[in-house]
């Protein structure tokens, strides 16, 4: 079987080049473009985020990239978000008071973490449901690396809709990562996580085989 081709979307967020670094690592066969036509045709879309949410949403409008990402889901081809990458995936989110209208293609919002000590940044647990596909093989102490303010902090109504749900703690129970048919996200940057992030991502990998 020779290396899955996987794009990471270049919409103007950044981040991609470790990205593009780690999936390569992971073992597939990485193109980094803003060209929607290979973001719709590749075997793997990966949509990564950093920054505020109204700003990667901006970015992915501007790009006219929203109707690709959703078509996608739709053909029943994966795709992955990362960080504000899964955010935006969502019905909206919300910062300092404003609403932005996300992907909609999973339910619920985006809003603060209830956290005194906010970004959450730095390693942490999380847990993971029974039969979850990325986190396969992983230990239950397995650590990632997060960096964000922000996150859906209502799991239960999340994986009442059949989705398969990664939960952690910071101040409050949050969504780590949801899988839900060929949309899989990671609140966590994957790439940065060491050993742990690469064999997420070749779960991932392992995964578009099937």
């Amino acid at each position: 079987m020779g290396k899955r081709r996987v794009v990471v979307l270049d919409y103007g967020s950044g981040n991609l080049r470790s990205a593009e670094r780690a999936l390569a690592r992971a073992g597939a066969a990485v193109t980094v473009t803003d060209d929607l036509s290979a973001a719709a045709e590749a075997e793997g879309l990966v949509v990564p985020g950093v920054g505020a949410f109204a700003a990667c949403m901006a970015g992915i409008e501007a790009l006219g990239a929203g109707p690709v990402i959703a078509e996608r889901v739709a053909a029943g081809r994966p795709v992955l978000g990362i960080c504000v990458g899964m955010q935006v995936l969502f019905e909206h989110g919300e910062e300092h008071g404003v609403v932005t209208k996300g992907l909609g293609l999973l339910p619920g919002g985006v809003t603060r973490l209830p956290a005194q000590r906010l970004p959450h940044m730095g390693w942490n647990t999380v847990h993971a449901p029974a039969g979850s596909v990325l986190f396969a093989g992983l230990p239950a102490d397995a650590r990632f690396y997060f960096v964000h303010s922000y996150g859906v902090t209502d799991p239960a109504a999340l994986a009442a809709t059949g989705a398969a749900v990664t939960t952690a703690e910071h101040g409050a129970e949050f969504v780590a990562a949801v899988e839900r048919g060929v949309l899989s996200a990671a609140q966590f940057h994957p790439e940065k996580s060491a050993d742990t992030g690469a064999a997420l991502l070749r779960n991932w990998l392992t995964r578009m085989a099937r």
